[in-house]
């Protein structure tokens, strides 16, 4: 039985990104913490550029859009499609239809709130764009229950494309990921940094392997998934509705 005693609630999450919106703005860079996250980015929003090649309507829904970047960067590959942003935090949100509307020149509409809770049409997007978000989802009924949403809202022909924190099967081999990115933090922050960086991950979140999240894909009624990236604790993937 998981125990998630001790876990950040979703108003303790909120707040803290509600606080460090600037972290998440550059385009270039995403989010540093995260190992190759311009990598993931660029490789994401290529993919999803992809899928959205010749179709007539383009509608794409970010979820947990942070500042933005993700859209932003799919937009510069696939100018012109409709965007809903969504998040829990309105600083994020704010930000990001300042910068996703500034660039576009689709529709964009926003929407605050907990995903899993949020009122969405079904079948209504072509692509589907999920980054470090799914990694706070808690024990495997919720994860079963977001993924089957995504499912649900995605459109016959449709994708959808996550990057994301990722633990792994074998305790040992998450040891050796995990000291890994430890490495990394302090190379890019010192120690310090590093501890906070760590701290806030024990505290906030519990991602699932990648091996997990593809087969769930799958059992969610996605007919196929493509690996883009891994390194360490750290994964690009995503799916197609078929």
């Amino acid at each position: 039985m998981e125990n998630f005693d001790g876990k950040s609630s979703v108003d303790e999450i909120r707040a803290r990104f509600d606080a460090d919106v600037e972290r998440f703005s550059n385009l270039e860079t995403g989010q540093t913490s995260t190992v190759d996250a311009a990598i993931s980015l660029e490789l994401i929003a290529q993919a999803a550029a992809a899928s959205l090649e010749g179709k007539k309507t383009r509608r794409a829904l970010d979820i947990g859009c942070g500042a933005g970047n993700l859209t932003l960067k799919l937009g510069t590959l696939c100018p012109g499609f409709d965007a809903d942003l969504l998040d829990l935090s309105g600083n994020m949100l704010a930000r990001a239809k300042e910068r996703v509307s500034a660039a576009s020149k689709g529709t964009v509409r926003t929407f605050q709130g907990d995903f899993r809770e949020t009122d969405l049409d079904p079948e209504s997007y072509d692509v589907i764009l999920a980054a470090a978000v799914l990694h706070h989802l808690r024990g495997d009924d919720d994860w079963q229950k977001a993924f089957a949403k995504i499912f649900s809202l995605c459109k016959k022909g449709g994708s959808v494309w996550i990057s994301d924190l990722v633990s792994h099967e074998d305790p040992e081999v998450e040891k050796i990921m995990r000291a890994r990115y430890a490495q990394y933090l302090t190379n890019l922050g010192g120690a310090e940094y590093c501890k906070k960086v760590l701290e806030y991950v024990e505290r906030e979140d519990s991602p699932r392997p990648l091996t997990y999240q593809l087969e769930l894909l799958k059992s969610s009624g996605f007919d196929r998934v493509e690996v883009l990236h891994k390194n360490s604790c750290f994964a690009a993937f995503g799916a197609y509705k078929l």
